[in-house]
This record gives C-alpha cells, structure tokens and sequence, in this order.
C-alpha cells in the first residue's frame, strides 16, 4: 500500500504516483531488485536514451531499452556477482523531486521529475543527474511502471560508472 498522507495537497492520482516514485528510489538505493523487478507491467520498458530529445526510443540507440526479459537479465548481471560492477557496486542515495503531471487519471498517471543520484564507491562519488518521465498503471493488483525513461543531463557524453539501475 502507497502512503499518501505526506502528499496533502495533491490530486489523489498524482500523490499516489509521487509516493510510488519515492517509493522506487528507496529500493533501488536498498538493492533490493526483486522488488524493483514486481513493480514493473510485463510489458513495460525501462530506457535511458543517449540522446535526451528522442522519443522513438525503439530506434535510437540507448544507454538501457529493456523490456521484461532484459530487466531481467540486468537483474541476474547486477546480483550474480559475477560482473564487475556487481561485485562492487556503489551505495546511492536518490533524490527525485519537481513532480510535473504530463497525464493524469484514475488508472494511468504519466509524470515527469528530478533526479539527483549520489553514488559512493572506493572513497569517491559519481553524481547523476536526470529528467525522469514515469508512466504508472494503477491496476488492482496495485501500481505497476508502464513505462520509466532516465534523461541523463550528459548523457551525450563518454559516461562510465553505469553499474547500477538509474
């Protein structure tokens, strides 16, 4: 169940969508992927484009375009230990603010935000920062990502340090 109290002043539709995008930031800074991986509709997509104006993501070449198999994979990457950047990850920290309704009803919410990402690894910190667009699906089963598209501000530009779901 989404907590909402602290979103007093909101339409219903876009205060639960706000606590579900905080709610997503927590377990990515926890790690905890398999609950990460249950907020997603089977056939949602998650992508991180180069090049932020794009929208025909399916024809660009992006940073992460996963559909559920390739979440899934980045998942079994991200705790098989095996990769390099699962075996070392960083600590993050996820501020997401500046919540935008771009569309706004009972059963689907579509709004854009602020991310700032902190990650610590080996006595440094990497910042990543982004446009996020989230489009959420109220269903009864509960809240489930359509849709998750991170912005990077430099995503044109040699990234390195992407071990880690944005």
């Amino acid at each position: 169940m989404i907590n909402t109290d602290s979103l007093q002043g909101f339409s219903e539709p876009m205060a639960r969508a706000i606590a579900f995008v905080w709610q997503e930031a927590e377990i990515l800074d926890k790690k905890d992927y398999a609950a990460w991986s249950a907020l997603w509709a089977d056939d949602g997509h998650y992508v991180v484009p180069i090049d932020p104006e794009t929208t025909d993501f399916e024809a660009q070449l992006n940073y992460a375009y996963d559909d559920a198999r390739m979440r899934k994979m980045r998942i079994e990457r991200l705790t098989s230990g095996f990769a390099m950047s699962a075996a070392d990850a960083s600590a993050t920290v996820r501020t997401v603010s500046r919540f935008v309704p771009v569309h706004l009803s009972a059963e689907l919410v579509e709004i854009n935000s602020a991310q700032v990402l902190v990650g610590y690894k080996r006595q440094a910190h990497t910042l990543f920062v982004a446009n996020l667009t989230h489009r959420i699906r109220f269903t009864a089963e509960g809240p489930k990502l359509e849709q998750k598209v991170v912005r990077l501000i430099n995503a044109m530009d040699a990234l390195n340090a992407l071990g880690f779901l944005l």
